[in-house]
């Protein structure tokens, strides 16, 4: 029987690249994330200022996906779009499948009446939740608020 010793082998070397990060190109950088359930909570009551002053020497230590959603979404909720495109951005740069990402970019747009670019980004959380999922029923929800408005 050697069809399962072939498996077994495909299975070892496949291990063998996850185990020395070979296969693992899209977020070498989470190893490295900060505890941000300070910011996180500091979102929750809406004290983006203090979040805002929280993640700015996080910037400096930590290159991560998540850290640039929450400066992006406390940017864009203290009525700084131009910075916070720019961080979830760099937020998308780093991971191109980060759900936050995706659903706070699109609600910017919204925000800012680029409803079509919204969208985009509605056709990208569905593809990665299919079965659904917060970020995506929070920027239908966004576009939505946007028509009847």
């Amino acid at each position: 029987m050697k069809t399962p010793a072939l498996w077994v082998s495909a299975l070892l070397v496949g291990m063998s690249l996850v185990a020395t990060g070979a296969l693992a190109v899209d977020n070498v950088t989470s190893r490295d994330a900060p505890d941000l359930s300070s910011v996180r909570a500091k979102i929750k009551a809406r004290d983006y200022k203090a979040a805002l002053a929280e993640l700015t020497p996080m910037l400096e230590t930590h290159q991560h996906a998540d850290v640039y959603n929450l400066m992006g979404f406390a940017l864009r909720k203290t009525g700084d779009y131009k910075q916070a495109y720019t961080f979830y951005r760099k937020a998308l740069d780093f991971d191109p499948e980060h759900k936050g990402a995706l659903e706070y970019l699109g609600e910017l747009y919204v925000e800012i009446g680029q409803v079509e670019k919204a969208r985009e980004n509605l056709v990208l959380l569905k593809k990665l939740c299919p079965g659904g999922c917060e970020e995506l029923a929070d920027l239908e929800h966004a576009i939505a608020s946007a028509k009847v408005n």
